[in-house]
C-alpha cells in the first residue's frame, strides 16, 4: 500500500512539472505581439480581411474566411486591451481581453449592433486606424486551461456585446466570391472554435528578440 502511494505522489509530480501545467505556460504558449492565423476549425478557412468594404450594415472594412493558407490578408497581431497589459512575449491567459489587429491594414477585430448581410447574425467587420479603434475591439479568449496554448481549439468572445466570433458557411458572391461570412452569435457551439496555425510566435521570454517562425 505504502508503495503505491509513493508511485501515485511521483505520477502527480511529473504531471506539475510537465511544460504548461500546474499554471506555468508550455512552449507553445501563445503570447503577446505574435503575429497569426487563425483556423476555423468547424469549416476549415483562416480569418481574413482586406481593403473592401461592406456595402450593407456599417460600410466598414469585411472580415471574411478564406481557404487559402498562403494568404498575406490572413495575419492578425495579438495586442492588449491597451499594449500595457499584453508586454511583448508574455502568454496569454485563458479569459484575457486581447485585441486582434489586422496586419496589411491596422484595423481591429470588430463587431457591433449591425445584422451580418448574408446570415442576419452580428456583422464582424475590421475597424480603426493604425491599430487604434475603440472599445468594441475587445474580446475575451475563452480556453480550458491557464493559458491560450498553440494546439488549442479557443473561442473569442466580444466583451461588449458577448456573442462569439463564428462562422457559419454562407458564400459570398462577387467581388469576393467563394470567402466566407464572418459574424457574431449569440450562443457557443461548433461554429465558433479557433485555432492557432501559420505564424511568428514570440517566445514566452524575458528577451522580446525570441521567435519562432512557422
Amino acid at each position: 500500500m505504502r508503495r503505491r502511494c509513493c508511485c501515485l505522489l511521483l505520477l502527480l509530480l511529473a504531471l506539475l512539472c510537465e511544460p504548461g501545467r500546474g499554471g506555468e505556460p508550455g512552449p507553445g504558449a501563445v503570447t503577446c505581439g505574435s503575429v497569426l492565423k487563425l483556423l476555423n476549425t468547424r469549416h476549415n478557412v483562416r480569418l481574413h480581411s482586406h481593403e473592401v468594404k461592406y456595402g450593407s450594415g456599417s460600410g466598414q472594412q469585411s472580415v471574411t474566411g478564406v481557404e487559402a493558407s498562403d494568404d498575406a490578408n490572413s495575419y492578425w497581431r495579438i495586442r492588449g486591451k491597451n499594449d500595457d497589459t499584453c508586454q511583448r512575449g508574455t502568454p496569454v491567459k485563458c479569459g484575457q481581453a486581447i485585441r486582434l489587429t489586422h496586419v496589411n491594414t491596422g484595423k481591429n477585430l470588430h463587431t457591433h449592433h449591425f445584422p451580418s448581410p448574408l446570415s442576419n447574425n452580428q456583422e464582424v467587420s475590421a475597424f480603426g486606424d493604425d491599430g487604434e479603434g475603440d472599445d468594441l475591439d475587445i474580446w475575451t479568449v475563452q480556453c480550458s486551461g491557464t493559458h491560450w496554448e498553440r494546439e488549442d481549439a479557443v473561442r473569442f468572445k466580444h466583451i461588449g456585446t458577448d456573442v462569439f466570433l463564428s462562422i457559419t458557411g454562407e458564400q459570398y458572391g462577387h467581388p469576393i466570391r467563394g470567402q466566407r461570412e464572418v459574424h457574431g452569435m449569440n450562443s457557443p457551439n461548433h461554429h465558433n472554435y479557433w485555432m492557432a496555425m501559420e505564424g511568428v510566435f514570440i517566445k514566452p521570454s524575458m528577451d522580446p528578440a525570441k521567435h519562432d517562425e512557422l
